[in-house]
């Protein structure tokens, strides 16, 4: 699936000394989306080596220029918009208006040679747009058309608007879950965690379309959403509430049925997790911590005591722990053999050393503001180089490039500019 409009961008990289391809060196990918699922998607490609053309309104991403901004002393890297980049690093900017029929016959014409169409638009404006499925396909029949939707393409809600806070953690049950007890507050979590989850599960569908293309010569149709992902996520939970129907929710410290499978604050009120079985981890457990007498106390017998008796061993745990700082029990958890992990904040992950070591957290540069870090993609490769490559496109960055890239003539491109249905930065 290597398509002649991406041949002369066939990039490749070095690695010990051998030059090898990236995995997706010479796949062009053609985005209409925005926000973050299905961009994620596309970042990834990008960071896998694929050529990924970003159509955006004139008025570009409503993403753009909507994160937060980094508390830093440095004006300039302040003003970047390292939320947008992330999702859009290593990609081609172009502005079209697909309100017109010119504009549309433009992104028709990027499909013609392309290997794959990524888009979260609605069906409604991919029929309006003819970027639907059976029309893009009937002037390429091979290439991968995937959609990204809040609930799927069917059913009573089919092509319902959502996001992640929505549908893939409210309607999936995913925030019910999390809440402690039947009248515990919902809780909200952080920007785009569905939506990168999502994002992966989409990617997969489409690497595995692009492998049944290449086996059969056909193209693919795909699509994911947020609410079923969501439901995937949850799967080990569904497994038994799809037959039992029975409401689950997070059980406090004190209702948890092993002292040695929960968290527990330390001294410097940061938290430590546990999680090991029972009947090898108490002796270890309570060596550790420097309460061996645990073990003959009568009351602490047997695994089904210590159960009934949780709201009285996690305060004791709570007060032992409470002697040294954190990164003070690692050292002796690590030394006993527990299984644990400390409970990190955002700002100390950049900083860890296992991110470092596994380069979670790469940096990329930038032509005016220098180096800065991003995040990595959650895959690494042993014979060849993955992983961002460039800056996020600013608006429109690579109009004129991309369509004359596609054979679309000089005089042409002025004309659409003139009639303001493209624009170039």
């Amino acid at each position: 699936c290597i398509s002649s409009a991406a041949s002369d961008v066939y990039k490749r990289q070095e690695y010990i000394g051998a030059i090898v391809p990236a995995p997706l060196d010479g796949i062009t990918v053609i985005e209409i989306d925005n926000w973050m699922a299905a961009p994620s998607a596309g970042a990834i490609m990008a960071d896998l080596g694929a050529r990924v053309i970003k159509v955006e309104p004139l008025t570009g991403d409503p993403m753009r220029n909507t994160g937060r901004s980094p508390k830093i002393e440095d004006e300039a890297m302040k003003a970047y918009d390292f939320q947008f980049d992330v999702d859009n690093r290593g990609k081609e900017s172009i502005c079209i208006d697909l309100t017109s029929t010119d504009g549309v016959a433009v992104v028709q014409k990027l499909c013609e040679s392309a290997d794959i169409f990524l888009c979260n638009l609605l069906a409604v404006r991919q029929e309006k747009y003819k970027l639907d499925p059976d029309t893009i396909l009937s002037f390429n029949p091979k290439i991968v058309h995937a959609t990204l939707t809040g609930y799927g393409t069917e059913g009573s809600d089919a092509w319902r608007p959502g996001y992640d806070v929505t549908a893939f953690f409210g309607r999936s049950g995913l925030y019910d879950s999390m809440r402690e007890g039947q009248d515990g507050i919902v809780p909200m979590a952080r920007p785009a965690q569905g939506d990168h989850t999502t994002g992966l599960a989409l990617l997969a569908a489409i690497l595995a379309a692009l492998r049944l293309a290449e086996k059969t010569g056909e193209g693919q149709v795909v699509e994911t959403s947020l609410y079923e992902t969501a439901v995937w996520t949850q799967a080990t939970d569904y497994s038994v509430t799809a037959m039992d129907h029975a409401p689950v929710r997070q059980r406090s410290r004190e209702q948890l049925f092993l002292p040695t499978a929960n968290r527990y604050p330390c001294g410097d009120g940061k938290w430590v997790v546990f999680n090991m079985p029972e009947v090898s981890a108490w002796p270890k457990f309570c060596k550790a911590i420097n309460r061996e007498a645990w073990l003959e106390d009568e009351r602490f017998v047997d695994v089904r005591s210590r159960f009934r008796l949780m709201h009285t061993l996690v305060p004791m745990v709570d007060e032992a722990l409470s002697e040294k700082s954190r990164d003070e029990w690692g050292i002796i958890f690590d030394a006993a053999g527990l299984i644990w992990g400390p409970v990190l904040g955002l700002h100390e992950v950049p900083q860890d050393s296992q991110a470092k070591d596994i380069g979670l957290f790469p940096t990329l540069q930038h032509e005016t503001l220098g180096e800065y870090r991003t995040v990595n993609i959650p895959m690494r490769f042993r014979n060849t180089s993955v992983g961002p490559r460039s800056r996020s496109p600013k608006l429109g960055e690579h109009t004129d490039k991309v369509l004359a890239d596609f054979g679309i003539e000089n005089e042409t491109i002025s004309k659409l500019k003139d009639s303001n249905i493209i624009s170039q930065t």
